[in-house]
C-alpha cells in the first residue's frame, strides 16, 4: 500500500499498515442526537466516507466502518425537558433527522450504527475492568476514571495533567480524588426521568459519554483497530479520555487517529450554542445534495471550511461543469464506459486524503474530455469519460449515479418539472419545424431566465440548471 495519513496522534504523516491483511477497521464519533443536523454536523461522515471509499477502491481492502449514535447525554436530556416530551422520543426525532442528511448527502450506511442505550452492559463490563485495574473508583453511585493512575493520561493531546482544567462533565466536589477525573458512570439525580437510568452494581445510573464510545469500538472492533476520527474538536477531552480508558483496561485502542477541520460561520465553528448553523435539511432545499456534497469534499479534510453562500455557489457551477461533461459525453459514445483511475488521482489520493489535487484532476481531464468531443473524437472521449466517473464515484459525485439522478427534493416535484421543461421544449421544436423562429428564440430566453441552460445536440435539446 502506498496510502498515508496524517495522524493526529503523531503529529506526522505515516504510511498507513492495516491491522489485518486485507481489512481495515474505523470506529467514526457519530452524534449527539440533541437536534437536527447542520452542515458542519456531518463533514465528518462525508470525509470519512471518502476515506472509505478510498480504502476499498485504492487499496482493494475490505472496510468495517462503525459510526455510533450518542442517545443519552445531559442535553438530550434537557432539551426534551424544555419541549415536553419523552428523552426517547427527543433522541429518536434527532437521529432520524441525521439519517436524513446522511442520506440526502450520499454518505452510506456504516457497516455498523450502535446506539449507546442499547449497549450499557458492555460499559458496565469496561467499568468493571477499570476498577479491578485501579484506574476507577465509585462514590455514591457515580464512578470516575482516576487520571493520576495513568502516567500516559493528556498523550493523544500533548497536555501536561498539571496544565488540565477540572473535569467539564460533572461537579467539582471533594468526592474526586483529583478535580481533572471524569465520570464513568453517572448516579441517577432527583426529577431526572427514571427511564434515563439502568441497575449497574454501583446503583441505578447512565453512562458518561466518553465510556460509550470506548464500550461501543470494543464491542465491534475488539481491542485494536486502526482509524479512530471524527471532528477536531474531540480530540479534548473526548477522545482523549476515551484512549485513556480504553489503555488502562489494557486494549491498545486505536492505531491512527484523524480528525476533519471545522465548518465555521462568520468567522466562528459552526455550533447549535453560538445560533450560527445552517441545518442540512434547510441548506438543500436551496442547493442540489449532490452540490453541497462537492463543497465539502472538494476540500482538504483538515482545513477549516468557511461556510458563504458565494462559497456553495461557486463550488455548485464547477460541479455542473464537470456534470455538463459526463451527461453530454455519455449521450455521445454511452455511459457504460468502464471506468478508471489516473496515476495522478492515485497519488493525490494517497499523500493524506488530498482530494483539492484529485479534484484537479478531475478538472483537467474534462477539460481534455470537452476538447474530444468538440474534435468528434469518440475513443479520447470515452477514455476521458471513463476516467472522470471512475474519480466521481470514488467521491461520492458520480452525476450518473442512480441518488443523483433527480435534482433533490420531492422526486413527483422533480418529475412535474421535467415534464413541463421537456413540455416548453417540444413547442420550441415544434416553431422551428414551421421555421417560426421568433417563437422558438423567445421560448429559449423564457427558459433561460428561468435558469436553464438549453444546448441543441444531434440527439435533440438537452437542458441543466444553472443556479
Amino acid at each position: 500500500m502506498s496510502l498515508r495519513l496524517y495522524d493526529t496522534a503523531a503529529r506526522a504523516v505515516r504510511d498507513f499498515t492495516p491491522l489485518r491483511a486485507g481489512q481495515a477497521s474505523m470506529y467514526v464519533c457519530g452524534l449527539t442526537v440533541q437536534g437536527p443536523p447542520h452542515v458542519g454536523h456531518v463533514r465528518a461522515a462525508l470525509v470519512f466516507d471518502v476515506l472509505r471509499s478510498w480504502l476499498e477502491h485504492g487499496s482493494g481492502l475490505d472496510v468495517t466502518l462503525v459510526r455510533n449514535v450518542t442517545d443519552i447525554d445531559d442535553k438530550i436530556l434537557t432539551k426534551a425537558a424544555e419541549h415536553g416530551v419523552e428523552w426517547w422520543a427527543w433522541a429518536y426525532e434527532n437521529e432520524l433527522a441525521c439519517t436524513r442528511a446522511y442520506d440526502v448527502l450520499g454518505v452510506r450506511p456504516p457497516t455498523y450504527e450502535p446506539r449507546a442505550t442499547g449497549h450499557v452492559p458492555d460499559m458496565v463490563g469496561l467499568i468493571e475492568r477499570l476498577i479491578e485495574r485501579g484506574h476507577a473508583y465509585a462514590v455514591d453511585g457515580d464512578v470516575y476514571f482516576d487520571v493520576r493512575s495513568l502516567p500516559e493520561y493528556g498523550a493523544l493531546t500533548r497536555q501536561r495533567l498539571a496544565d488540565l482544567e477540572p473535569a467539564g462533565d460533572t461537579d467539582t466536589d471533594d468526592r474526586k480524588r483529583d478535580p481533572r477525573d471524569f465520570a464513568l458512570w453517572k448516579a441517577h439525580k432527583p426529577g431526572e426521568p427514571e427511564t434515563a437510568a439502568w441497575p449497574t452494581p454501583w446503583g441505578r445510573g447512565r453512562p458518561g459519554w466518553h465510556l460509550e464510545c470506548s464500550a461501543m469500538a470494543g464491542r465491534y472492533l475488539g481491542p485494536d483497530f486502526d482509524v479512530h476520527g471524527g471532528g477536531l474538536d474531540l480530540r479534548f477531552p473526548h477522545h482523549e479520555n476515551e484512549q485513556a480508558q480504553s489503555r488502562a483496561a489494557g486494549d491498545g485502542f486505536a492505531r491512527y487517529w484523524m480528525h476533519n477541520g471545522w465548518v465555521t460561520l462568520g468567522g466562528e465553528k459552526m455550533s447549535k450554542s453560538l445560533g450560527n448553523t445552517a441545518l442540512v435539511d434547510e441548506v438543500v432545499q436551496r442547493v442540489r445534495p449532490v452540490e453541497l456534497r462537492y463543497y465539502l469534499v472538494a476540500p482538504h479534510y483538515r482545513s477549516t471550511i468557511e461556510f458563504t453562500d458565494a462559497a456553495l455557489a461557486e463550488a455548485g457551477a464547477a460541479y455542473r461543469r464537470i456534470e455538463s461533461f459526463v451527461q453530454r459525453a455519455a449521450e455521445q459514445v454511452g455511459g457504460d464506459v468502464g471506468t478508471s483511475l489516473p496515476e495522478a488521482f492515485r497519488a493525490a489520493m494517497d499523500d493524506d486524503l488530498s482530494t483539492p489535487a484529485a479534484v484537479a484532476v478531475v478538472h483537467d481531464t474534462v477539460r481534455q474530455g470537452n476538447t474530444a468531443l468538440a474534435d468528434g473524437d469518440d475513443d479520447a472521449t470515452r477514455a476521458a469519460l471513463g476516467a472522470v466517473r471512475g474519480m466521481l464515484g470514488v467521491l461520492g459525485l458520480d452525476p450518473l449515479d442512480p441518488r443523483w439522478a433527480a435534482s433533490g427534493g420531492d422526486d413527483r416535484l422533480a418529475g412535474v418539472t421535467d415534464g413541463l421543461v421537456r413540455l416548453a421544449l417540444e413547442q420550441r421544436q415544434a416553431a422551428r419545424a414551421r421555421k417560426d423562429y421568433a417563437a422558438a428564440d423567445a421560448l429559449r430566453d423564457q427558459l433561460t431566465a428561468l435558469g436553464l441552460q438549453v444546448e441543441d445536440t444531434p440527439q435533440g435539446p438537452r437542458w441543466e440548471l444553472t443556479r
